[in-house]
């Protein structure tokens, strides 16, 4: 048990050590114009020159094609192309297709939910024409059946 805390005491004093010649290097590159990298010195960075062109903070624009025209159109931004400007942002634009997907996603499920409802009405229908899919595949082999008869017979 003597040993165990020992051990404890001693790994604790060694990340204290180790803390506190962390923290005096960090001191160091705050305070001074040398930095300190792993015990070389370099030469101060020189203060940033200011970039040859300016940087507004304007969002982005694009200049929309054909396609996207439409797109603009269709989801209701714009009543007619002449309404469109020149260049549009790219978060108009992406709300617009946006809005698209979700006018297509609810075509194709009102779609889906009619081609549901047209299956069960004819696979109704076909019942009371006493239709089935066995009945009909027992008609198509007998057919073929016939058809390769009279095939041999003329042959």
């Amino acid at each position: 048990m003597g040993s165990l805390r020992s051990l404890r005491w001693a790994a604790g004093s060694y990340f204290r050590l180790f803390e506190r010649d962390a923290s005096s290097s960090l001191r160091l590159t705050r305070n001074s114009d040398l930095k300190r990298i792993n015990g070389f010195c370099t030469k101060p960075q020189e203060s940033p020159k200011a970039p040859p062109y300016t940087y507004s903070h304007r969002v982005p624009l694009h200049k929309p094609t054909h396609w996207e025209r439409k797109i603009l159109i269709w989801s209701g931004r714009f009543k007619k192309e002449d309404e469109i400007p020149e260049t549009v942002s790219f978060e108009m634009l992406d709300a617009a297709k946006n809005k698209i997907r979700v006018k297509i996603s609810y075509v194709m499920i009102a779609l889906t939910v009619a081609g549901c409802i047209l299956m069960v009405i004819e696979g109704k229908k076909a019942v009371r024409r006493n239709e089935s899919l066995t009945s009909l595949n027992l008609e198509k082999k007998a057919r073929l059946r016939e058809e390769a008869a009279m095939k041999a017979k003329t042959e």
